[in-house]
């Protein structure tokens, strides 16, 4: 790698990230280079400025090692795939099973015998070049009766990979005629890998597929004083365990959480929660706004990454369902939690503060967790997403400014309308108003970059080379990405922390999760080792020897 223009020596205050961001565009040919700016915003959060504006959710481009996966490992590796219960089969070659297997550390509690839990599994129909020539369909209904005769699921769907889309097998017509032959509930996504810029489009893919399908089945209504749906939270190494083990001691009743620890029945009578969370605003979103649309739930922005943030989505809930008994419960658990959590806390924070931490990782991960960096005085220098949206950088806010371009138009858009029977306002108008004056904010999200410094790097779809780049020029303590960029980053003696599924530890949602981040933060930091990365003789070559004559 050629010699920065920039001194890596100087203090990091003195780096003109302006400079550093001309520095990573001028590498690139000029068409490249023209798109890539776009794709790079300094950020700025002054009062008298507005937001700047990010080019994302746009095609990457060719030759340009990417962090990103496909629209197929979206629909069936994030949303659907840490449903326990539901065999979800991969129709293609075996080749595209590695997300028939997960390739997350999504965890699940069966609740006894008789409760199914398929993750462990991997389906797939093994299409071989006879079936790229004649067609797939036949053996993806052998395949389904295969699965029910062998497991009897309540219900089985369907994921076309790239080559299916390609051949035109109808996954939807197989998927009806083999509902009406089984009696149970199968339906099929059309989320070939192909399809949209990244992931991004397979959760809107699998969004709509649940909503038309699953979503609304059983209206036998659970009980509970206070009912929520958690949603955009995946169970990655027991996140979701901790959220539901503070709702229970609030009262609260989880109905469903998508996706983790979920069941067919909880999503087929998620509509009679009375609020939605959402949790990753770019993989669920779309589930929240129809819901609301057809059956009268509202929704709220939460965040349980980081102690601080906890207790503020749980105030939050709290407050949108205006019981006093509730509000009080809730304070008495962030006051009885936070003493663990300061003391550790303060305790990591003596060795951590100061660091720095970049943050690439998809959904909402690399903004969630910068409040967990923050709360130990690290600050995070650059953060950037795989998938997202200009909204989830931007906020809310811009949505009417998106244009809507030919790859998100590939993605059915549902026309929904209230249910005519079970449309159902949670909250009268009146108590929406009031809720308001009060400062309570409904279907909000002011995205990642208001929440980041000045002069902090936002970068979308980041690069290897830009990877390489920041680290030789930041030296960050700490980089979270994904698998991909794990070994990369670690060779340059950086330590990196997985954010997609953990690699282990975890959770790291909730109270008792914070403290399991900053302490495994805090030896990643703190450790030796990666002084040892090179072998004395890397760093100082030295020759030594006499010659025979001598």
């Amino acid at each position: 790698m050629a010699p920065s223009k920039i001194d890596p020596a100087i203090e990091i205050e003195a780096i003109d990230p302006g400079a550093l961001k001309a520095e990573l565009v001028a590498k690139y040919p000029t068409k490249v280079g023209r798109k890539r700016a776009k794709q790079i915003v300094v950020n700025r959060v002054d009062e008298c400025a507005d937001i700047p504006e990010i080019g994302a959710n746009s095609r990457t481009i060719p030759g340009i090692i990417t962090q990103r996966g496909c629209s197929y490992a979206g629909c069936k590796g994030v949303v659907l795939g840490p449903t326990r219960d539901i065999i979800n089969l991969t129709h293609g070659p075996i080749g595209c099973g590695f997300y028939s297997w997960l390739t997350r550390r999504n965890q699940t509690k069966p609740k006894g015998e008789g409760d199914a839990n398929f993750i462990p599994y991997c389906f797939s129909t093994d299409l071989h070049d006879e079936d790229i020539v004649f067609g797939g369909e036949k053996k993806l209904k052998a395949a389904i009766r295969e699965a029910y005769e062998t497991f009897k699921p309540k219900a089985i769907s369907i994921f076309s990979t790239c080559p299916v889309g390609l051949i035109g097998d109808d996954v939807h017509s197989v998927a009806r005629e083999m509902k009406a032959e089984l009696g149970i509930n199968i339906f099929g996504f059309s989320c070939e890998g192909y399809k949209g810029v990244s992931q991004s489009a397979g959760h809107h893919i699998a969004n709509n597929g649940i909503f038309k399908h699953v979503i609304g089945l059983d209206d036998t209504a659970r009980e509970g004083k206070f009912k929520i749906n958690m949603l955009g939270e995946y169970n990655i190494g027991g996140d979701a365990f901790e959220i539901e083990r503070i709702m229970d001691n609030a009262g609260i009743t989880l109905i469903s959480t998508f996706s983790g620890n979920s069941t067919y029945d909880s999503f087929t009578n998620a509509h009679t929660a009375d609020l939605n969370t959402v949790m990753c605003h770019r993989s669920i979103n779309y589930v929240a706004e129809m819901m609301e649309k057809k059956y009268g739930i509202p929704w709220i922005k939460v965040n349980f990454v980081g102690a601080a943030s906890t207790a503020k989505s749980l105030r939050k809930i709290a407050s949108y369902f205006e019981d006093e008994e509730l509000i009080e419960r809730v304070e008495s658990i962030v006051a009885e939690e936070m003493v663990e959590v300061e003391k550790v806390r303060l305790d990591v924070k003596a060795r951590c503060e100061g660091k720095l931490a970049m943050l690439f990782v998809g959904g909402s991960r690399a903004h969630h967790y910068q409040d967990l960096f923050r709360e130990i005085g690290m600050k995070t220098i650059a953060a950037g997403y795989e998938f997202a949206h200009r909204d989830d950088y931007e906020g809310r806010a811009v949505l009417p400014d998106i244009k809507v371009d030919a790859d998100s138009r590939n993605i059915e858009e549902l026309d929904i309308e209230p249910d005519p029977e079970r449309f159902s306002p949670r909250k009268s108008e009146e108590a929406l108003e009031r809720l308001k004056e009060k400062g309570f904010r409904f279907k909000d999200y002011d995205g990642m970059m208001a929440e980041m410094e000045n002069g902090t790097l936002v970068i979308d779809d980041i690069s290897q080379y830009e990877t390489e780049k920041l680290i030789e020029i930041y030296k960050p303590a700490i980089f979270c990405a994904g698998i991909k960029e794990k070994y990369a980053v670690q060779k340059q003696g950086i330590p990196m922390k997985q954010l997609h599924n953990y690699d282990s530890g975890g959770p790291y949602a909730g109270f008792k999760g914070a403290v399991n981040f900053w302490q495994e933060i805090d030896r990643m930091v703190n450790t030796k080792i990666w002084s040892y990365l090179k072998a004395p003789w890397q760093k100082a070559p030295e020759l030594s020897a006499t010659y025979a004559w001598e």
